[in-house]
């Protein structure tokens, strides 16, 4: 695990606070980015960075391995060489990739203030904004398996809705859902042998409502809704769901209305939950 560790070590160096969104400070003394830095990107602990660096964790796994490739902003072929540094088959093309490219990286540290977060093709949660965490609250302590769209749509045994933290109305509620089940049908196609995908299938099957749906056979994707965001902070705040899709990854976009009530209180909500500084 010696390369391994050296491999990291070499592209957190390689890559400044800035392009990921952290603030630089003054007194540096790492070129790149810092451990701790890493770990909170990744998700994962300082200490698992450190074990992982100095060839002390022989299994770090899959899920793991995409989360550091995700917050070193590794290339394709950087990610595949980083899975198999680590003992692991790199993401087949047949199988649902959680990889952000470096590009659309630089595009969405530029949406910090923009209430913005990036699902997998199964709509699982991969990436979010600050001004996300404050309008819908942090989804950090969410454990990741089960940070999915999908599972909130269409709750199984009593579960709630994890990825927001209050209340969220969707205006166009049974149409959203119809959405939600055609694009996961459209996904099945596009990734016939992901077992990620298929399990979610079989998990959401117990919902009556999701089977009805799948029943129906149809396929499609979903592309916009209106959500009203119950925020315990600022009030009701109305805002815009769009969804941008390349059939792999989607970029949802939560907006309000230029000039409006709900654009200052999604700008104060920001604020008062400290996760979008006062200009």
């Amino acid at each position: 695990m010696a390369e391994l560790g050296a491999t990291l070590r070499a592209w957190r160096d390689r890559l400044t606070p800035a392009a990921v969104g952290l603030p630089s400070g003054r007194a540096r003394r790492a070129k790149g980015l810092r451990r701790e830095e890493l770990a909170e990107l990744a998700g994962i602990s300082v200490d698992y960075v450190v074990r992982l660096e100095q060839g002390r964790f022989s299994t770090p796994s899959a899920q793991v391995i995409a989360a550091l490739a995700r917050a070193l902003q590794l290339t394709g072929a950087e990610r595949d060489h980083l899975y198999r540094l680590a003992g692991l088959l790199p993401p087949g093309d047949g199988q649902i990739s959680d990889h952000i490219p470096p590009g659309v990286h630089r595009v969405l540290h530029r949406l910090r203030d923009t209430a913005v977060a990036v699902f997998a093709a199964d709509w699982q949660l991969i990436w979010w904004s600050p001004c996300w965490a404050a309008l819908l609250g942090d989804p950090s302590p969410v454990p990741p398996a089960l940070r999915n769209f999908a599972r909130d749509t269409f709750p199984v045994g009593g579960a709630g809705p994890r990825l927001s933290h209050w209340p969220v109305i969707s205006v166009a509620g049974d149409a959203v859902e119809a959405a939600v089940v055609s694009d996961l049908r459209r996904a099945t196609g596009r990734f016939p042998a992901d077992e990620r995908l298929a399990a979610l299938i079989r998990v959401l099957a117990g919902n009556a409502r999701f089977a009805e749906l799948w029943a129906a056979g149809a396929v499609g994707e979903h592309r916009e809704d209106h959500k009203v965001v119950q925020h315990p902070a600022v009030g009701p705040i109305e805002v815009d769901c769009d969804v941008l899709s390349d059939g792999e990854l989607k970029i949802v976009v939560l907006s309000a209305a230029p000039g409006t009530e709900d654009e200052t209180k999604l700008r104060l909500a920001g604020v008062a939950t400290g996760y979008v500084p006062q200009r």
